[in-house]
C-alpha cells in the first residue's frame, strides 16, 4: 500500500508533461488563426461601431436587431423573452422561429450596451472564422492528426469559402464553432473513446447542443444530418465489429446519450416547447426550399471574395441565383482533385474513409432535388440523394445547399488524415523528410486559391437626426406599439442601435405564422398600409393611396400609441401623414412624430 502513491505519480507526472507540451504546440496555431481572422475582418476593425460587411445588408440589421433585444432582457435582469411584441406588433414573434442568435448576443450583452450591437457582430465575425478554425483544429489533433495537418484542416474549415460567405450576413452560419466538437463528443460515445467519463461526455453533448440549438437552429440541424451520415458510415463499414461494440458497450454509450439527451432536456426543453407547442407556432419553411441549392460550377468557379479569382469567375459567382451568404460549395479543381486522390490512395485507413465519405455525401445532399447538368449532361433528379431524404420530418425544412458548410469540415479532415498518411508512408523510404516536405507542399498549393480577399464593408445606416429626442418628447412605455417609417432594414437598425421604440409595427425579414399556420416572411404579408407608407418614404413612383376604409382597419388593427416618420413636412410622406393626422406632434430634425395619433375629422 506505501508504494503505491509511487507508482501513480510518476504516470501523473508525464500526463502532466503531456498535456503542457500539446498546449505548448496549440497556442502557436490559435494565435495564427486569431490574426488571420483579424486581417480578413480589419476593415471592419477601423471603425466597428459604423461599419458591416457587404452582400447582405438586411440580414445585418436584422441580426443587430436581435443582439440589441438580448442585451436588452439582460440589463433588465432576465434572459431574453421566447415570445415577444418587440417586433411585428401587436401580434409579436416567436423567437424561436427566428434566427435569434439568443447564446451568443446574451454572452455579449455588455458588449451591445457599453459599443452597440454593430461592435458585437464584428467580434462574433472575428471569432466564427478564429474559433471555428481553432474548434476543427483541436478535434482533429484530438483523433491523432499531427500539429500541422490538423492545423491545415482547421484552416480549411474555419476560413472556408463556405463561412467566408455565410459571413456576409448569416452570423448563425459562420460562427460554426459547435459543430466540430458535437460531432467529436458523439463519435466518442459511439466509438467508446469517450466511455472512461460517460456522464462528463454526455453532459458535453449537452452543452454543446443546447449551445448550438441557441445560436443556430438550422446549423445544429445540418451538423445531426453530418453526424447520422458518420455514425451510418462506421456501421456500414464495420459491421461486425458493431454488433460486438453494441454487446461489449451498448450500455455505457446509452448510458452517455441519455445524459446528453437530459442535458438537453433542462435546458431547452421550455424553448422547443414555446417553438412546436407555444403561441405563434408555425410549420414548414417561409422561403422556396427548393431554391437553395447548391450548382455544380459553383465548386469550381471562385467568386470575387477570394484572392485568386479572374474576372469572368466574379461575374459568374454574382449572376448566382441566391445571394452572396448562399455562394457555399466553391472548394476549387485542386483541392477537389487531391481530396478525390486522397480518398482513393488511403481509403483503407478508416479516419480518411469516414472523412471521405462523409464529405461526398455532404456535397450529394447540397445539390438538392433540382435537376442540373455538368459538362453539358443533365442528370436526372432521382440520383440525387436528397430526393429521397426531402420528405423526411425535419430535413423537409432544410436548405441544402448549407449542409457545404459540414461539407468544408469533413474536407479539413480528409485533407489532414491523408496528409498524415502520406507522411508515414515516407518513413519506409531513402528521404522521409523529403516525402513529408513534398505532401505538405501539394496540400498548401491545394489550399492555396481559397485564400480571401479582406472582408468587403460599407457604412451602416446613420441614425436620423433628431431620433433620440423625438422619442424622449414622446414619454413612450416599452410596451407602447409604434408605427416607425421605415420599419424594414433601416427601422430595424436605428431601433437596435438605440433601443427605442420598445414595441415596433412590422421589422425584416421575420417569421411568423400566416392564417393557416404556414412558416411565412413578415416582407410578404405587409399591410397594405404599410407598403403605402414605405413606398412614400423611398419615392417609389406611382401607386395609389389605400381607401380610408383599410386606413382605418389598419390602424385598428396595429392600435399604434404613436407614429414616428424619418421624414419632413414638405416631402410625400411628410405631406401624407399631416392631411391624414393633422400637424405633427413632435417634429425635430429629420424626424416627424404624431402621439395618440386619430384620423382627423371628415378624412
Amino acid at each position: 500500500m506505501s508504494h503505491a502513491p509511487v507508482a501513480v505519480e510518476p504516470s501523473r507526472v508525464s500526463e502532466s508533461r503531456h498535456l503542457l507540451a500539446r498546449a505548448g504546440a496549440y497556442w502557436p496555431v490559435l494565435c495564427c488563426y486569431l490574426l488571420g481572422a483579424v486581417v480578413l475582418t480589419w476593415h471592419l476593425w477601423a471603425d466597428p461601431a459604423s461599419r458591416a460587411q457587404v452582400g447582405d445588408p438586411e440580414d445585418v440589421d436584422q441580426f443587430a436587431w436581435f443582439v440589441r433585444y438580448a442585451a436588452t432582457a439582460v440589463w433588465h435582469g432576465h434572459l431574453p423573452a421566447l415570445v415577444t411584441t418587440a417586433m411585428n406588433a401587436p401580434r409579436g414573434i416567436n423567437m424561436m422561429w427566428n434566427t435569434t442568435f439568443l447564446f451568443p448576443g446574451t454572452v455579449l450583452s455588455p458588449v451591445t450596451l457599453l459599443a452597440g450591437p454593430q461592435v458585437t457582430l464584428t467580434i462574433v465575425l472575428t471569432l466564427g472564422f478564429a474559433g471555428s478554425a481553432a474548434s476543427m483544429f483541436w478535434v482533429l489533433h484530438r483523433w491523432g492528426g499531427s500539429t500541422t495537418a490538423a492545423a491545415m484542416g482547421g484552416a480549411l474549415y474555419g476560413f472556408s469559402p463556405a463561412l467566408l460567405d455565410a459571413g456576409a450576413g448569416h452570423y448563425n452560419f459562420e460562427f460554426a464553432v459547435a459543430p466540430p466538437l458535437i460531432i467529436d463528443a458523439l463519435l466518442r460515445i459511439v466509438t467508446g473513446r469517450g466511455l472512461r467519463s460517460t456522464v462528463r461526455t454526455g453532459v458535453w453533448l449537452g452543452l454543446l447542443t443546447a449551445a448550438q440549438l441557441f445560436t443556430g437552429e438550422e446549423l445544429l440541424a445540418d451538423t445531426a444530418v453530418a453526424a447520422a451520415v458518420m455514425v451510418a458510415v462506421l456501421v456500414l463499414g464495420h459491421p461486425r465489429a458493431t454488433v460486438a461494440a453494441v454487446r461489449m458497450r451498448g450500455r455505457a454509450m446509452l448510458g452517455g446519450l441519455g445524459v446528453a439527451i437530459g442535458v438537453m432536456a433542462l435546458t431547452c426543453g421550455y424553448a422547443l416547447w414555446v417553438q412546436f407547442r407555444g403561441p405563434l407556432v408555425s410549420h414548414g419553411s417561409p422561403w422556396l426550399v427548393a431554391e437553395f441549392h447548391n450548382y455544380p460550377f459553383a465548386f469550381v468557379t471562385p467568386s470575387g471574395a477570394l484572392l485568386f479569382h479572374t474576372s469572368a469567375s466574379a461575374a459568374a459567382a454574382a449572376s448566382y441565383p441566391e445571394r452572396l451568404p448562399e455562394y457555399l460549395a466553391y472548394l476549387g479543381w485542386p483541392l477537389l482533385i487531391v481530396l478525390a486522390a486522397a480518398a482513393v490512395c488511403f481509403w483503407r485507413d478508416p479516419k480518411v474513409r469516414l472523412a471521405a465519405a462523409t464529405f461526398a455525401l455532404l456535397e450529394l445532399f447540397s445539390l438538392g432535388v433540382v435537376r442540373g447538368s455538368v459538362g453539358g449532361w443533365q442528370y436526372p433528379v432521382a440520383i440525387l440523394p436528397w430526393h429521397w431524404l426531402q420528405h423526411i420530418p425535419l430535413l423537409a425544412d432544410l436548405l441544402p445547399d448549407r449542409l457545404s458548410i459540414l461539407a468544408a469540415g469533413a474536407a479539413g479532415a480528409l485533407l489532414a488524415f491523408a496528409l498524415d498518411r502520406t507522411r508515414a508512408l515516407g518513413v519506409r523510404v531513402r528521404h522521409p523528410r523529403l516525402i513529408g516536405v513534398l505532401a505538405t507542399v501539394v496540400a498548401v498549393l491545394a489550399v492555396l486559391p481559397l485564400i480571401p480577399r479582406p472582408v468587403a464593408v460599407a457604412r451602416v445606416a446613420p441614425l436620423p437626426a433628431g431620433w433620440q429626442t423625438t422619442f424622449a418628447d414622446l414619454r413612450l412605455t416599452a410596451s407602447d406599439h409604434v408605427l416607425l417609417i421605415p420599419d424594414l432594414r433601416s427601422g430595424m437598425r436605428w431601433q437596435a442601435e438605440t433601443g427605442v421604440p420598445g414595441s415596433m409595427v412590422g421589422g425584416g425579414a421575420i417569421i411568423a405564422p400566416a392564417a393557416d399556420g404556414q412558416a411565412t416572411s413578415y416582407v410578404d404579408h405587409r399591410r397594405p398600409t404599410a407598403k403605402y407608407l414605405e413606398m412614400l418614404y423611398l419615392g417609389a413612383p406611382g401607386g395609389h393611396a389605400p381607401p380610408q376604409a383599410q386606413l382605418r382597419a389598419d390602424l385598428a388593427y396595429w392600435q399604434p400609441a404613436a407614429i414616428v416618420a424619418v421624414t419632413t413636412r414638405g416631402t410625400p410622406l411628410g405631406r401624407y401623414l399631416t392631411a391624414e393626422f393633422g400637424p405633427a406632434t413632435v417634429q425635430i430634425g429629420d424626424m416627424l412624430a404624431w402621439k395618440h395619433p386619430v384620423l382627423r375629422a371628415g378624412r
